[in-house]
């Protein structure tokens, strides 16, 4: 595989794609390696998509529908990470100036449920030493695989809690927005990112799918549950205990105010950890 590796003052070196992630365009279907250039030390930078204990778990919306997941697919391209200077900074309107850059060109698409560890691997790379204090990428539409033609595929199970109104319900959302985001420094429990000579280090593309959804375990005036929609509009939308709708679908059946809402929290939807990203651009 090709990789997209520019770097200012520096060079890149080969790529190794999760062979179990599902992968499209030309150069990843080769699913080869293959070396630039080789510095004098490396070590190697796993990148990884994480949907939470949110995804793997199940939760409760905060409308009382207890969620769970069978499938959840996301495609990522040009995934790149940066050793930045001065650190990206999200929130703001400056630039990210990138000391060295590597990535993945994909496109990539993983299942985030369905992952042998908490997260889903999506490559490997043989990087120069530093702090990769700087991830990005986009979600595109996936080229192959079950969730062809959507950037995010949704599929699992909503049922009321107890004592709370409504049937179970088997729904798939899908949705192909293209998005883009550019993030600072992942926030965590530990910093990731730091690279030195023959070490492993990784960064996480982290999507929080509790800003859809809410969280029942929040109190309704939380922040997070004021700007998530919930589970309920969705539901309100189900036949005989099914629900699947593309985008246009959903689109023409949700309130205009709804749709608009759900633009805004896919445009929310990536992180790094707990840390924010900016979303450079969006087709909705």
């Amino acid at each position: 595989m090709l990789v997209l590796m520019v770097g200012l003052g520096s060079t890149l070196i080969a790529c190794r794609q999760n062979p179990d992630s599902m992968a499209g365009g030309p150069e990843a279907e080769t699913g080869s390696q293959s070396t630039l250039s080789v510095a004098a030390e490396t070590g190697t930078l796993e990148l990884w998509a994480n949907g939470e204990a949110f995804i793997r778990e199940g939760f409760v919306s905060k409308d009382g529908w207890a969620l769970s997941f069978d499938q959840v697919y996301v495609t990522l391209a040009e995934i790149t990470a940066y050793q930045a200077d001065p650190p990206f900074e999200p929130e703001s309107e400056a630039a990210l100036q990138a000391q060295t850059q590597v990535g993945l060109p994909g496109p990539i698409t993983v299942n985030l449920v369905s992952t042998p560890e908490e997260r889903a691997l999506l490559g490997s790379l043989d990087v120069p030493p530093g702090h990769y204090n700087a991830f990005s990428w986009r979600m595109v539409p996936a080229v192959a695989g079950p969730a062809t033609g959507y950037s995010l595929w949704i599929q699992g199970s909503a049922q009321p809690q107890e004592g709370e109104p409504g049937d179970a319900i088997d729904f798939v959302l899908k949705f192909p927005q293209e998005l883009a985001f550019t993030c600072g420094e992942y926030i965590g429990e530990d910093r990731k990112g730091f690279v030195t000579p023959n070490s492993i280090a990784d960064l996480e593309a982290t999507f929080h799918f509790d800003h859809l959804f809410g969280d029942g375990e929040l109190p309704p005036e939380d922040s997070l549950n004021q700007s998530a929609l919930g589970f309920a509009p969705f539901a309100a939308l189900a036949v005989g205990g099914s629900l699947e709708m593309d985008w246009a679908s959903l689109q023409e059946n949700l309130s205009p105010a709804e749709a608009d809402q759900v633009v805004e929290i896919l445009r929310e939807l990536g992180h790094v950890g707990e840390g924010h990203c900016r979303q450079t651009t969006a087709r909705p």
